[in-house]
Formats: C-alpha cells, sequence, structure tokens
C-alpha cells in the first residue's frame, strides 16, 4: 500500500531541468535561423551606412565645388567696386574641373547642375552608391543614386559708418 499511496508524476510534476531530446531539437534548429536573420540584418546596416556615407561624400563634394566656383568665378573688377558678379560660364567650369579632379568622379552620375544667382553660386550633384551585400540577392537593386546639392554665398562687406 505504500506504493500507492505515492502520486505518479504526470508531465507537469516534471522538473523544469529535466527536457529531453524533442526539446533540444527545436532549440538546436532555431539557432540557424537566428544566426541568418542577424546576418540579413547586419548586411543591410552595412549598405545603408554606404548609401548614408555617399550622402555626405556627394555634400561635401557639392560644396567644395560651389565654394570654388564663387571663389574662382567672381569678376573682380567688379569685386573692386564693391559688386558681388559670378561669370556663369567660368563657374560651369571650375565646378565640371573640382567635380573631375575628386576621387567621386568616376561615381558622378551626369554633370553637375550649375546655377548662379545673384548672391552665389548653387551646384548640384549625383553620385552612385553601390550596395555591397544587396546585389547577392536576385532582383534587388545594385545600388541607388544618392543627390546633394550645396550653395556659396557671397558675403557683402557692411557699409563703413
Amino acid at each position: 500500500m505504500a506504493g500507492r499511496d505515492r502520486p505518479t508524476p504526470g508531465p507537469q510534476a516534471r522538473p523544469r531541468s529535466a527536457r529531453t531530446a524533442d526539446d533540444r531539437a527545436s532549440v538546436l534548429m532555431l539557432v540557424p535561423a537566428a544566426v541568418l536573420i542577424v546576418l540579413v540584418m547586419a548586411s543591410i546596416a552595412v549598405d545603408m551606412a554606404l548609401v548614408q556615407l555617399r550622402q555626405r561624400q556627394a555634400h561635401d563634394l557639392a560644396a567644395e565645388a560651389a565654394n570654388d566656383a564663387a571663389t574662382a568665378a567672381a569678376d573682380h573688377a567688379a569685386l573692386r567696386s564693391g559688386d558681388y558678379v559670378v561669370d556663369a560660364d567660368s563657374a560651369r567650369r571650375v565646378v565640371a574641373d573640382v567635380v573631375g579632379a575628386s576621387d567621386l568622379a568616376p561615381d558622378v552620375v551626369g554633370p553637375p547642375e550649375v546655377r548662379v544667382t545673384d548672391d552665389g553660386v548653387v551646384v548640384e550633384v549625383a553620385v552612385q552608391a553601390d550596395y555591397i551585400f544587396a546585389g547577392v540577392v536576385p532582383g534587388a537593386p545594385d545600388g541607388r543614386t544618392v543627390r546633394a546639392s550645396a550653395t556659396a554665398t557671397a558675403a557683402r562687406p557692411a557699409a563703413a559708418p
């Protein structure tokens, strides 16, 4: 009778540390899936970081070209008389030279756009940002084009009192 007084252990009474082979196998199948998800997310992060880098580089290139064009294409005779006038053709040549001499020149899409205003020069450039990992996925784009613009204006000296 002593054996009958003891309850038989059921599925709820099993100690938590006692795991079956089925439990270990299901966890083992989830680990490769989790690693794959982490790798895919990391590759997306790297590709997006590269796009952001190209965006900053494109903006730096546009700013450099606009500053050089606003300075080099200014009419020096007009500057002496207190006016600021930029020759549009000279500004376009300066921007083309700056963009052509940059490290990003092979990745620049099309010619830069140059607008000369009364106050300065506006330069817009487009740069191709190629993905590193997305090219492995069939049907995914190889990259994207980022655009940046910068304006260089001339500060007019304050009138003498």
